[in-house]
């Protein structure tokens, strides 16, 4: 697990299920933020930085594939993980196809779930952490380059 507890988003138009989720996270130590609506999520993804996203595949104002996409291009590097009560191989299919990390049925067995979210967490921050010694090498060598073209 990171260091520091991600901050999850989760969208979904039942209140019940968005306020059992989120006790449930809140109980591992997660930061979470809901939204009820695709509009309500997408506003909320462009003004904060969430690690990772729960989203409903039907709301009330847009399908969760349309969501995911809008999502990807805000919020690029952020898991999504779709939920839906409406298993439909077409369905899974298009959020996997459309970036979604994950894919779930309600109710979701919370245990698999939360091991769900904690492995693509902890592959997130793997990458993060690969990413950013990527780029202190590059640093050190220009910076070593550009000294010695100095001398």
């Amino acid at each position: 697990m990171p260091k520091e507890k991600a901050r999850i988003l989760l969208v979904d138009d039942d209140p019940s299920i968005t306020e059992a989720m989120k006790i449930i996270l809140e109980a591992r130590g997660y930061k979470v933020d809901t939204a009820h609506t695709g509009k309500e999520a997408i506003k909320k993804s462009e003004t904060k930085i969430y690690n990772l996203a729960l989203l409903d595949i039907r709301l009330p104002d847009m399908e969760g594939t349309k969501l995911l996409k809008a999502m990807r291009e805000t919020s690029p590097k952020m898991v999504k993980i779709m939920l839906t009560g409406y298993p439909q191989l077409q369905n899974a299919i298009e959020a996997l196809n459309d970036g979604a990390d994950a894919y779930f049925v309600k109710p979701a067995d919370p245990a698999k779930l939360i091991k769900t979210i904690e492995e693509k967490l902890l592959e997130q921050n793997e990458e993060k952490e690969v990413t950013e010694e990527k780029l202190a090498k590059f640093l050190k060598t220009r910076t070593e380059k550009l000294l010695q073209e100095l001398e």
